[in-house]
């Protein structure tokens, strides 16, 4: 979505553009805890299922990897967010700040995309069981 309204690829690029674009920041802000796992989001589960999984099995080492990869998902992701909500947009050389550019919301169809997608994250948090009675009725 930031690629699509900004031509944006850089994260340094992206300073105080939350204010700008805050729907689609918000969507990349609530992705960012459920990849790293944090509740009341999704992905909370499949992390939690897999330690399980690796407790039962006797495969601590796993519970570790899982636990390394949240910190790591910490470190790169949150980082984004906090630079677009909370950072002052500034010139970077002869770029223009972002802040100094008539900056709106992504396409619709992006917007759509993203708030169905995030809404998922919280409600498949809330309700699971019937994301899973319909994978277990698979075969």
């Amino acid at each position: 979505a930031i690629m699509v309204a900004l031509h944006k690829t850089m994260i340094s690029e992206l300073d105080g553009i939350g204010k700008k674009m805050p729907l689609t920041m918000t969507a990349f802000f609530i992705a960012a805890l459920s990849i790293i796992g944090l509740p009341p989001l999704a992905g909370v589960w499949s992390k939690l299922l897999i330690a399980q999984g690796a407790l039962v099995a006797d495969h601590i080492w796993v519970v570790g990897v899982l636990l390394l990869s949240s910190l790591l998902n910490i470190a790169y992701l949150l980082p984004i967010p906090i630079r677009a909500f909370f950072a002052r947009a500034s010139h970077v050389g002869s770029e223009v700040a972002v802040s100094e550019v008539t900056i709106k919301e992504a396409p619709l169809p992006c917007l759509i995309a993203i708030t169905i997608t995030s809404i998922a994250c919280v409600l498949l948090f809330l309700w699971p069981d019937s994301v899973l009675q319909l994978l277990t009725n698979i075969e």
